[in-house]
């Protein structure tokens, strides 16, 4: 067979893939450069961020105020109505001859500087959590520590567990000063909340259908270390601070009083819906002010009011450490106890279901 050779005639020119020239610009459209100046412009003037400032409703203007009066307590019976008018008014007010003695006082605030001076891995490892209502307040970094430290005490055996672990040479002993401590606070404050029970409440009964009595038991002790070269703007960011952190938690630890031991504090501030205010507690005064269970008791005429102590000037750091024992009756502490077993479905779980009922509701459509 004869090989065919092929016609040099019929080979294919190559294709030309030259791309088309740019399309021009019309004569009546602006340069690019001329519309980047105006696009500049224009974010320039509107992408800074506002002065946000929060309103007074939220944070109101410091004011002060005359001290509180000051309540006999001895004399207790006979200072009801003076002491309904100051907590309606300030909601607060101070407590003189308490018998409590300011060297026993003074005792525990030494035994507790001990508390504070752990290493911060020492306090990491009794740090507070939602399981569990004692131990230290955690903190995200060193300038918020400056600012003051935390730490909760109660009658629990797993702080004292924990504290053992971490402070076996001097917990014991803090211990045992604090529990002598909280024995008389509570005497104090049972006879105040005979005393407020019959003009405060309406009518709380208890599960077993009695009046509530006047024992305390379980209370807390929040034991604040302050920063003793604090100026003013830095202490209301403090107070600010636990203003927030109360809307964003929510109460702690629901109590009926809060007894504030704050020996040397230069001022005193209450912050509540009403409005903020400050006065300069008596020497060896216990400030008392009003927690939210006998707001809920008086229907709202009495409110909860948070307290906290101002230490400023020159002062040793141990002796700026304040006290605030939250107290509630017996009754309404194994009440709320109960309560909190019942748990409400949370905003997110209920989102996530209605996002899977939406989902199978799509499926159903989809596969019928």
């Amino acid at each position: 067979m004869a090989l065919i050779s092929p016609d040099p005639s019929t080979d294919h020119a190559p294709v030309d893939f030259r791309a088309p020239p740019p399309s021009p610009v019309a004569s009546g459209r602006r340069s690019s450069v001329t519309n980047e100046d105006v696009l500049s412009n224009f974010l320039q003037h509107s992408l800074p961020v506002p002065n946000l400032t929060l309103p007074d409703k939220v944070f109101p203007r410091q004011k002060s105020i005359q001290n509180p009066p000051r309540i006999d307590f001895r004399n207790l019976d006979d200072a009801v109505q003076e002491i309904l008018g100051s907590i309606s008014g300030s909601g607060c007010f101070q407590l003189v001859n308490h018998e409590i003695r300011g060297e026993v006082v003074r005792s525990v605030l030494t035994a507790g500087a001990g508390v504070f001076g752990l290493s911060p891995e020492e306090k990491a490892a009794v740090v507070r959590s939602p399981e569990k209502v004692y131990g230290f307040e955690e903190f995200r970094g060193e300038d918020e520590r400056e600012m003051g430290e935390e730490f909760v005490w109660c009658r629990d055996e797993g702080l004292e567990l924990e504290m053992e672990g971490v402070w076996p040479t001097g917990y014991s002993n803090f211990s045992n000063k604090m529990e002598r401590l909280l024995l008389e606070i509570e005497k104090i404050a049972g006879k105040i909340f005979q005393v407020l029970k019959e003009h405060t409440m309406r009518n709380p009964i208890c599960e077993n259908g009695t009046t509530e009595g006047q024992e305390i038991a379980n209370s807390i002790c929040y034991l604040y270390k302050h920063c003793p070269n604090i100026n003013g703007d830095e202490s209301a960011n403090s107070l600010k601070y636990d203003v927030i952190r109360m809307l964003v938690r929510g109460s702690d630890y629901s109590h009926a009083l809060c007894l504030h031991l704050c020996d040397g504090s230069s001022e005193f501030h209450v912050y509540s819906k009403k409005g903020w205010v400050s006065f300069c507690p008596d020497k060896d005064a216990i400030v008392i002010t009003i927690g939210d269970q006998i707001q809920a008791w008086s229907g709202g005429k009495y409110k909860h009011v948070i307290g906290r102590p101002i230490f400023k000037g020159e002062a040793e750091e141990d002796s700026c450490i304040s006290m605030a024992f939250l107290c509630s009756p017996q009754n309404v502490t194994n009440s709320l106890k109960t309560n909190k077993g019942k748990k409400p479905i949370s905003l997110g779980l209920q989102a996530l279901v209605a996002i899977l009922f939406t989902l199978l509701y799509h499926f159903w459509v989809y596969f019928t």
